[in-house]
């Protein structure tokens, strides 16, 4: 019997491939080796085993499907993400359109199908949780409209003035790579750790999406840093777009959103104590034990290394 060792790489099987925070920082991928044949081999069956919404048959449990605030934390988290991903899908279908090389067209087209499996996904589990699929876009309008509009639609504005309206590619692919996806994967690697013991198909599904951020965090890294590579006189131009970005996410309520969300799960996780147990959510420090101030600081120091870290990757200064 072929083993998935033999079958999948590493960092695309759901059972060997590194933390997002880990993979993140360490993975060296091009757009030629994840092309659209690497993707077919390797994220239906490695990635997602089969299930398009990357989780095993675990059931929900009893406790998530009764009204209160570990409920609402999910959903609302869940309906956030969702919105973001379908945002990101479409912004994305500009840099399959502006490409100059067919391995960057190829790479992102499977790109655009991963952030479409995830608002899929989160969708989806949103519909587990008991929401009906009837009125599937009036709740998430309900749990993340305002959320989204707040901070999703200024991004927005501001990926499609690069991508769509300037038809700048490398300024597309650093806005993706280091002004969104750079940011929100820590928190998604937050969402993963803290559901595990509460909503364990939630965190699966987190998995699943955070295997596939790690490729496109690399693979976004070695096209800037390609860029840079040969045209150092385009650095200058590149810094300012990121100075933007920047400043542009230092005036949206992110804070705000996460701890209004984080103490709704605080609330959770003081009823149902007994269920988390001595579960710990990085080593050494039990998720009982910490405080939605933590783990925001946690997830914001993990973004900023995260950064960092890319930065340095494609040739330029944090």
């Amino acid at each position: 019997m072929t083993t998935s060792i033999a079958k999948f790489p590493a960092e695309a099987d759901r059972h060997r491939a590194p933390s997002l925070l880990d993979g993140a920082l360490h993975a060296e991928l091009t757009p030629e080796g994840c092309d659209l044949g690497y993707w077919f081999r390797a994220v239906p069956e490695g990635t997602l085993g089969g299930d398009p919404m990357g989780r095993s048959d675990v059931p929900v449990p009893d406790h998530m499907m009764a009204d209160g605030p570990l409920r609402q934390a999910v959903m609302q988290e869940l309906a956030f993400r969702s919105m973001a991903e379908e945002k990101a899908a479409r912004a994305i279908s500009f840099l399959v359109a502006y490409a100059p090389d067919l391995a960057g067209m190829d790479f992102y087209t499977s790109q655009l199908m991963d952030e479409a499996r995830h608002a899929y996904a989160f969708r989806g589990h949103l519909l587990e949780l008991g929401v009906r699929q009837d009125g599937l876009e009036v709740t998430m309008e309900s749990l993340a409209g305002v959320d989204r509009d707040a901070v999703l639609a200024p991004l927005e504005e501001f990926g499609l003035s690069v991508m769509e309206r300037e038809r700048d590619y490398i300024g597309g692919v650093i806005t993706l790579t280091v002004l969104v996806e750079g940011v929100l994967a820590p928190t998604a690697e937050l969402s993963e750790r803290k559901w595990r013991p509460f909503d364990p198909p939630a965190a699966e599904i987190e998995r699943a999406a955070g295997i596939d951020e790690i490729r496109h965090l690399s693979v976004g890294t070695t096209i800037v840093r390609r860029h840079v590579q040969r045209h150092p006189e385009d650095l200058g131009r590149i810094g300012e777009l990121v100075a933007r970005g920047a400043e542009l996410w230092s005036k949206l309520p992110v804070q705000q959103m996460t701890f209004r969300r984080e103490q709704l799960y605080q609330q959770g996780l003081d009823q149902h104590r007994d269920i988390a147990g001595d579960y710990e959510l990085w080593p050494g420090r039990r998720l009982v034990d910490t405080t939605p101030e933590e783990r925001m600081l946690a997830a914001a120091e993990w973004a900023r290394v995260t950064q960092e870290a890319r930065l340095a990757d494609m040739g330029m200064t944090p």
